[in-house]
């Protein structure tokens, strides 16, 4: 079931709550957000966040993709990143197979964006997109 793949999925990740994920983006960490264009452009963002739509996620950062599609912003596979979705369930599986991509450092936000939102962390308004960019390839947020 697709609890039972969440489970084992979690099983594996320091999963972090938001003060811990704000800790560890000052800390250097990167935060990814997956959440559609759409959602972004509601809900707000998270300063100094990249913006990685979970549809390109794997092919933005594995290491072995074409540069033309690997975003420069993801270093190497010791990199620590926590990823941001809405409530924080698609990440918890978006995680688990950066892991096994090699990124032993991956995780996620647990709550997403909506439980950073309610702790009262920063968020700033979307910024204005460019529809001709390709998705997943741009510079983060500034902080």
């Amino acid at each position: 079931t697709l609890a039972e793949l969440l489970a084992r999925a979690r099983d594996r990740l320091a999963r972090l709550e938001p003060r811990e994920a704000f800790e560890a983006q000052a800390a250097g960490a990167l935060l990814i957000d997956t959440r559609s264009n759409d959602e972004r452009a509601r809900e707000g963002v998270i300063p100094g966040s990249l913006h990685i739509p979970r549809s390109v996620l794997e092919w933005r950062l594995d290491p072995d993709t074409d540069p033309a599609f690997h975003n420069s912003h993801i270093e190497g596979l010791d990199q620590r990143l926590v990823l941001v979705c809405a409530h924080g369930e698609s990440t918890s599986l978006a995680a688990a197979t950066l892991q096994d991509l090699g990124f032993a450092g991956a995780t996620d936000l647990v709550g997403g964006f909506t439980a950073w939102r309610d702790a009262g962390l920063p968020v700033r308004p979307a910024p204005k997109l460019d529809p001709h960019a390709l998705p997943g390839m741009g510079d983060p947020l500034p902080s």
